[in-house]
């Protein structure tokens, strides 16, 4: 467990729902600049799989993140970043480019399993360390006007894979395997191991 004395974190995230989950266990943390990720190229490099492509990103937001640590000569400690993609067969469904784009999404999803993979990203002392969460969700089987009210609540916008477990979506959902935090955006249990472990290796464990 994390101890309610450990050192603090930056979080490279602009993420509302990662701040959420990371207060929901008690771990302090420093928004970087305006919690705005620095710019980062999100797309697919060629036939890259889902694995790596979360891995690259969520490194690539961590790098950003102590880019703008050294830019604003911050105090140091470890800084935090994560990346979600939802995976349907070896298909990689990030945000959607408009709400047009969530519908194809969710039409996709419906009535099939899919993947969801999140990266977390910690680097601190030099090094870079990464956990992955892999989780599947099944959906039930949702019909154009379900879809279309869906996407007009707003709430799929910004989302990977167009939906959020934790709102609205949560009545399409048949089942989930794996971690509900990391289908969020954060896996707890995860994030807190990268923090753990690293509070041991400050403190010479």
């Amino acid at each position: 467990m994390i101890s309610a004395d450990a050192r603090p974190i930056y979080l490279a995230s602009r993420s509302p729902r990662r701040r959420a989950l990371l207060e929901q266990i008690g771990i302090r943390y420093t928004l970087l600049g305006d919690g705005k990720e620095d710019e980062v190229d999100e797309s697919v490099h060629g036939d890259e799989s889902p694995t790596a492509y979360v891995e690259r990103i969520a490194h690539a937001k961590a790098d950003a993140g102590m880019d703008r640590l050294r830019a604003d000569r911050l105090d140091p400690a470890p800084v935090l970043a994560a990346d979600t993609a939802v995976v349907v067969g070896h298909r990689i469904l990030g945000r959607p480019a408009d709400r047009a784009d969530a519908a194809r999404m969710l039409g996709l999803l419906s009535a099939t399993s899919h993947e969801v993979l999140t990266g977390v990203a910690l680097h601190a002392n030099g090094r870079s360390m990464f956990t992955l969460s892999r989780s599947r969700v099944t959906f039930r089987r949702l019909d154009d006007d379900e879809i279309r009210a869906y996407v007009a609540t707003g709430e799929a916008d910004d989302k990977a894979g167009a939906y959020a477990i934790q709102g609205r979506a949560a009545q399409f959902v048949v089942s989930l395997d794996g971690s509900y935090s990391g289908v969020m955006g954060l896996p707890l249990y995860e994030t807190a191991q990268l923090i753990e472990r690293i509070g041991r290796e400050r403190a010479g464990a």
